[in-house]
This record gives C-alpha cells, sequence and structure tokens, in this order.
C-alpha cells in the first residue's frame, strides 16, 4: 500500500527537510544569481530528478536486507537513526551560528546560458552526491514496511519529495530572481535550521526505539 498510517508523518518530515538549507538550495540560488530565474527552474527541476536515482538505489539496498534478516533490518534502522540525529545536531549548530544563506548581490552579473548547463550541472551535483543516497537509506526505511513492494514504495515517496523540492527550490529561484533578502536573513535560517534539527532529532530517536520486524 503506497499511502498508509506513515505517510503522513514522512510528508512532514521531507516538507521540512526540502526547505533545509543545503547544497541543492544553494546550487538553485547560485544559478538563479547566475543566469536568472529560468535557470533556476531548470536546476531545480534536473536535482529534483536525482532523486529517483537515489531511490531505486536505496530500494535496491533495503530489499537485500530484508531478504537476509530482521536483525539485519534493525542494523539499518540503528544506523540510520544515528545519522539523522547527527544531521539534526549539525543543524542546530548551523541554527546557533544564525549565518544568513550566501545571496548579497545576487542581482550583479547576469548573463544567459545554454539550457543544458544548468540542468547538467543540477543533475550531476544530485546524483554524484553520496549523502543522498545514504540520507535516502537511512529515511525512507521507517516509512516502508516489510511486506511492502521496497522498490515502488520508494519511488513513489520519491515523486512525493521530487514535488514538494521543486515547490521549494522553484519558490527559492523567485525569490532570489525579485529580491532575495529574506533568504539572506541570518533570523529566517537560525529559525529554518532549528527547527529542521529539531524534526530530525526526533525522527531519529524514534527510528531508534522502533521495534525491528520479527
Amino acid at each position: 500500500m503506497l499511502i498508509d498510517a506513515q505517510f503522513w508523518p514522512f510528508l512532514v518530515a521531507i516538507t521540512l527537510l526540502s526547505v533545509t538549507p543545503g547544497v541543492d538550495t544553494l546550487l538553485v540560488i547560485r544559478n538563479t544569481a547566475r543566469g536568472g530565474v529560468r535557470d533556476g527552474v531548470l536546476t531545480s527541476l534536473a536535482i529534483c530528478c536525482g532523486l529517483f536515482v537515489h531511490a531505486a538505489v536505496s530500494a535496491l539496498g533495503i530489499s537485500l536486507i530484508l531478504l537476509q534478516s530482521a536483525w539485519a533490518f534493525g542494523l539499518l534502522k540503528l544506523a540510520g537513526a544515528a545519522y539523522l540525529i547527527w544531521l539534526g545536531v549539525q543543524a542546530l549548530l548551523a541554527a546557533r551560528r544564525g549565518r544568513g544563506l550566501p545571496v548579497a548581490g545576487v542581482n550583479s552579473e547576469r548573463r544567459a546560458l545554454p539550457a543544458w548547463k544548468p540542468l547538467r550541472e543540477g543533475l550531476l551535483s544530485n546524483v554524484l552526491n553520496p549523502k543522498t543516497v545514504v540520507f535516502y537509506m537511512a529515511f525512507l526505511p521507517q516509512f516502508i514496511a516489510p511486506g511492502d513492494p521496497a522498490l515502488a514504495k520508494s519511488l513513489f515517496l520519491a515523486g512525493v519529495h521530487f514535488v514538494i523540492a521543486n515547490i521549494w527550490q522553484v519558490g527559492v529561484a523567485l525569490m532570489v530572481g525579485g529580491a532575495g533578502r529574506l533568504l539572506a536573513s541570518p533570523a529566517f535560517a537560525r529559525w529554518l535550521n532549528g527547527l529542521t534539527g529539531v524534526v530530525l532529532i526526533a525522527f531519529g530517536v524514534r527510528l531508534a526505539l522502533e521495534r525491528s520486524p520479527g
């Protein structure tokens, strides 16, 4: 079943994680600053297409582990919990530093570029980033039950992530294309990082305490 009781917690978590300032957001900001809103939108689409690659790799890994034993699946969950908590701590530290995103002067030095350039940059940035597949391996198992089709469920969840991440990143491109002052605000960055850090740690603790199947 693709939409179950675990879907709604996933929707909340992935929405918060999608709006967390990170490599993808910064690349969209940079390309928008460099080539305008069109380049930012193309970069976002390409980045999010890479999510399906990571989802397929993650599903293969999850399937192999489920075939081995419930103990191995539990071990994966513990490793995932530790990773999520680590990400949460990093986000809280970033909130404590309170630095805004580097968008000052975004309206300068814009120049037209061929469409393939932001598409290539966005796709390669995501697909070649090992942190993304590690994150998917850590995050998706808690929303995939042992009886679920791992590949179909992973691709479905990646599709939801695709939509939400694009909404956020295209919004970022439009904001940067207009002014970018909100994203450059230290207060905004502090609030966003703090909220995300708390959510990541909460999910990590929940994952660690959850009983393994079998």
